[in-house]
Formats: structure tokens, C-alpha cells, sequence
């Protein structure tokens, strides 16, 4: 059974406690509103009680808002294993990517070991040194290959992927990234990320069939979908727009194959902004999204 479950963080503004909710914080409540619930034929597993608050960024790890990152982190992990272990399919809804290291290493926690499809318009490399920001979505790539801060890594026991289990499908800001002194994948021994450029050059139906018998190979994965994967165009409501993304048919080939694998573990979805979507278009698309790939499981 798939059992949709909210993570109402956002860590691009990082409120203040008592601060009203704001940006990717109401991202699950307007999802559920928009009915994403029954569209994937699941059940309600209501919002876990987790808040990222705070501005300050922790001098020892670099990242903003670290301790509520590490109450959220232990909150999300033992929600996701609980879940995993009783035979249900998590949807984990952001919320921001911070999530997605707590809920791989839930995962892992109930399975041995997961591989990661992650649809990224950003490469996530970013360490506690690296990322202009602190924000701890810069860098949860780097926390679930070990290179992360190294607080954040032994909490979730990273790393949480062998080189040969990850798929970065979706990033182009290879540029970027390199100019603010990130390490690449392949430093780091895991495959180059495949641009969209480089995903249309194959077709989405078989790059995402290509990374599913990967990835299945190895036993089961989980699947994690950043909305800013899609370009700016085709999805303005989230904190980075960007060009030169997928069009939203392209993500539903491509994840089509992801989600119908006996393999898939969980999936999460993060850094869709509720307040940048007044007509409620986008969570229309996302809803139609998941209908479209999980009604049928």
C-alpha cells in the first residue's frame, strides 16, 4: 500500500519558531488538498512533526539550522523504516531535498541497503564549506555518498549508496557547481550525472528503463524527485528556477519505468513552493504526475 506522508520543511527562508508556514512548508497540505491521496489510491499518513527553524549556520558542519536538520533527520528515518518494514510504499512529500538523506537511510534501515534515482535539477555535491548558503539542500548527494559534513553522515550512517547505486538524472549545474569548488561524482568514484540534454539524446522511456535494471540489479532502490528537475517554463512554483530543464511528458516517461519496478523501495518529492503556484496549476500537474505512474500500484 502507498501511504503518503508530509515533511513540511523549508530550508531557503529557515523561519523563526512561532514564524507562520511559509514556501515548501506547505507543499503537503496543499498536495493532499489537491487530492494526491486518493490519485495514487493510498492512505494518509499525515504530516510528521518536524520544522527546519533558525538562521544561524552551524560553525562546526556549515549548515543552516542544524539542529532542527538533525531532529528532522532522526524523525523522517525511523517513520520511513517503520513504514518500509510493514510492507507499505512511502511517498514522502516535502518539503525541501533536506529530507531525502533521512528517508534513504530509513530505507536502508529496513532493507540492508538501497540504490538512489535521483531527478535533480542541481547536482546536491555541496558540503558544510562548499555551498554559498549553508542550505541543507545544497548538499544531500553529498551526504548519502559520505562526503557530506561529517556530523550529518554518521547520523544517517552514510555513506548510504555504493558508487554503482546512484543515478543523477536531470542536474545541469555542472558550471556552477565547479566554480564554487564542489566535488564532481566522478571524484568521488559514482557515475556523471546525465544531463537533460543527455537523457533526450537516448529518450526518457529508456534512460529511465536503463537506470530502473540498473539500479534493480542491485536489489531494491529508492526514487527521489526534485521539481526543479523541470524547467522553469514548464514549472515555475519552486525557490530555483532554471532553464533548460525536462518538459513535464518528458519526467512522466522518464520516471514511468522507476515507478512500475517491483524494486522501488519509496519515493519522495521535494522544493515544490505552494506560495509560487496561486492557481494551483502546478500542484495539478504534480498530482496528475503521481496518478498517472502510481494509481496502478
Amino acid at each position: 500500500m502507498i501511504t503518503v506522508v508530509g515533511v513540511p520543511i523549508d530550508c531557503v527562508g529557515v523561519p523563526e519558531a512561532g514564524d507562520p508556514p511559509f514556501g515548501t512548508e506547505l507543499a503537503p497540505g496543499v498536495l493532499r488538498e489537491a487530492g494526491l491521496v486518493a490519485a495514487v489510491g493510498g492512505r494518509d499518513g499525515g504530516d510528521l512533526p518536524v520544522r527546519l527553524v533558525g538562521r544561524v549556520r552551524d560553525d562546526r558542519t556549515g549548515v543552516l539550522a542544524w539542529p532542527s536538520v538533525r531532529a528532522m533527520t532522526d524523525v523522517v528515518r525511523r517513520h520511513v523504516h517503520q513504514l518500509v518494514t510493514a510492507g507499505h510504499l512511502p511517498l514522502v512529500v516535502g518539503g525541501c531535498c533536506t529530507l531525502l538523506p533521512a528517508a534513504l537511510a530509513g530505507a536502508r534501515d529496513a532493507l540492508g541497503g538501497t540504490g538512489l534515482a535521483y531527478l535533480d535539477g542541481h547536482l546536491d555535491l555541496y558540503d558544510g564549506r562548499t555551498s554559498p548558503t549553508g542550505e541543507p539542500a545544497d548538499m544531500p548527494i553529498s551526504v548519502v555518498t559520505g562526503h557530506g559534513p561529517v556530523d550529518w553522515v554518521d547520523l544517517v550512517g552514510g555513506p548510504l549508496v555504493a558508487p554503482d547505486r546512484l543515478r543523477l538524472l536531470g542536474p545541469r549545474d555542472r558550471a556552477e557547481a565547479v566554480e564554487y569548488g564542489s566535488v564532481l561524482p566522478e571524484q568521488l568514484g559514482y557515475l556523471s550525472e546525465s544531463t537533460p540534454a543527455d537523457l533526450q539524446s537516448v529518450g526518457m522511456a529508456a534512460a529511465g528503463a536503463a537506470a530502473r535494471d540498473a539500479l534493480a540489479r542491485g536489489g531494491p532502490y529508492w526514487l527521489h524527485l526534485d521539481v526543479d528537475v523541470l524547467d522553469q517554463d514548464a514549472f515555475p512554483a519552486t525557490d530555483y528556477l532554471m532553464t533548460g530543464g525536462l518538459r513535464l511528458a518528458e519526467l512522466r516517461e522518464l520516471m514511468r519505468p522507476l515507478t512500475a519496478s517491483d524494486a522501488l523501495a519509496g519515493i519522495s518529492v521535494g522544493c515544490y513552493n505552494a506560495a509560487k503556484d496561486p492557481d494551483g496549476s502546478c500542484a495539478t500537474a504534480l498530482v496528475d504526475l503521481f496518478a498517472d505512474l502510481l494509481a496502478g500500484r
